[in-house]
């Protein structure tokens, strides 16, 4: 039986008024939108097709992303323990890490070979010319160990084909160049150290670290930005520096807390339009904080943004691929290795996601500790699309000028295996792969 209660349904409108008009223009909107979110992916996903076949078909790319492990074992104790080692961990089995941090290891050879397998590249080196050999000492042209820890290098129009590695060390900071990424020169020091004035933040006795150096296309400066502090960690300061040419000299400015925060582990990255930005760690090493510089690069301006907040990462190294920023950083641990982790944003200011450990090859106590590395610097190749190499130093808390070089490729491609943190769903930008090589070498057609 038909209720007659019933209210027959009826819309608000009539056919042909604005609802019509409303329902089409949205659904017209929703197909644009579609559409726009199919292009992005399709773009991306062929760029990302395009260096996954250039990687599949490239012999010397194959060799790159080989999975190389390691099987070190812990020796029997013999003798007495460094005092360094046991206070930090006296009463449970002797780890690996232990072994990394104890002077007098029998496995000390292995973290930190000494001048017998030295890289020189001035030797008649045959097949294994152009070999980088992660933790071994490094020469320079004159046969001298490279001194050039926590620094950062910038290969572009700015220094034609020339590259420059720039280093801290108790006189001051120096300069390495090179035309090939492996032969490298010394061209001296570049800011020299205050060896009497007390008050000054290049006084010997103070602390310099991670110097960075930029070039600025509309002055034609080159501009060197640093952690200053004092000896005791407490000044927590970035300084700044310029000069006229990449190897100096330099002439010191001064020293500020950026944006009136402590600032320690700090890093330069320029961008592809020419704004550069200041990243550092803040708030005792439990954020980091970002922001753009002024137009001339020697001071930062008054926008911030905080980032990572609470996650305790520093040693942040950034480089930018397909349009995405990549950010790798260290846990907050001392001169004890820890695990890396890999940031991705589409927006340099965030909002930053975590990607996970990158690491990929060695055993599970090397994925976790970086190789027994901290990061430092990712340097792009140019014409490798998809390849850049991953600068790291392996400290040596027993002796820092004993301290070693980890550089070892790392390869953006593929899915990302981690869901977005402040989205809904997985990111559309690629996977970030470091893979552990004892031996490895650039593709034999990069000339530079």
């Amino acid at each position: 039986m038909r209720n007659k209660y019933k209210k027959p349904t009826t819309f608000p409108c009539n056919a042909g008024s604005k609802c019509s008009v409303s329902i089409i223009v949205w659904t017209l909107a929703g197909f644009l939108l579609l559409l726009h979110f199919f292009s992005l992916v399709s773009h991306k996903d062929g760029t990302s097709g395009e260096i996954e076949l250039h990687i599949s078909h490239n012999p010397s790319f194959r060799e790159l992303v080989e999975v190389e492990e390691e099987n070190i074992q812990i020796p029997p104790p013999r003798g007495k323990r460094s005092p360094r080692a046991a206070k930090r961990r006296p009463k449970r089995t002797t780890t690996l890490i232990d072994e990394f941090l104890d002077e007098n290891s029998q496995l000390r050879h292995v973290f930190f070979p000494d001048m017998k397998t030295a890289i020189d590249p001035m030797k008649d080196n045959g097949n294994d010319s152009f070999y980088y050999y992660p933790g071994r000492i490094w020469l320079d042209t004159e046969g001298a160990p490279i001194q050039a820890h926590g620094g950062g290098q910038d290969i572009g129009i700015a220094y034609s084909i020339e590259a420059f590695a720039i280093l801290v060390d108790i006189i001051g900071v120096g300069c390495y160049s090179s035309k090939d990424m492996w032969t490298w020169k010394n061209e001296g020091i570049v800011l020299a150290a205050e060896e009497t004035n007390e008050t000054h933040d290049l006084y010997k006795l103070n602390v310099l670290e991670r110097p960075k150096v930029i070039y600025n296309d509309r002055t034609g400066k080159y501009v060197m930005w640093m952690h200053i502090d004092d000896c005791n960690y407490t000044k927590a300061a970035v300084g700044v520096a310029i000069s006229d040419y990449p190897t100096g000299p330099f002439d010191y400015l001064y020293s500020k807390r950026p944006h009136g925060f402590d600032s320690r582990d700090m890093t330069i990255f320029k961008d592809d339009d020419g704004v550069a930005y200041l990243v550092y760690s803040s708030e005792d090493n439990s954020e980091l904080h970002i922001g753009p510089l002024t137009s001339d690069y020697l001071d930062v301006s008054n926008v911030v943004r905080r980032i990572l907040v609470g996650q305790h990462r520093e040693a942040p190294a950034l480089f930018k691929h397909l349009g995405t920023y990549y950010m790798v950083t260290s846990g907050c641990t001392g001169w004890a290795p820890n695990e890396a982790l890999v940031h991705a944003a589409e927006s340099i200011m965030g909002p930053w996601e975590d990607m996970g450990n990158p690491c990929i090859g060695g055993n599970k106590v090397f994925r976790l500790t970086t190789f027994f590395a901290q990061s430092t610097y990712v340097i792009p190749l140019a014409g490798l699309p998809g390849l850049y190499i991953f600068m790291a130093d392996r400290w040596n808390p027993a002796d820092l000028r004993e301290s070693r070089y980890i550089w070892l490729p790392l390869i953006v491609r593929g899915p990302a295996d981690r869901p977005l943190e402040y989205n809904f769903g997985f990111p559309l930008w690629s996977r970030v792969s470091i893979y552990w090589h004892k031996k490895w070498r650039l593709p034999s057609r990069w000339s530079g």
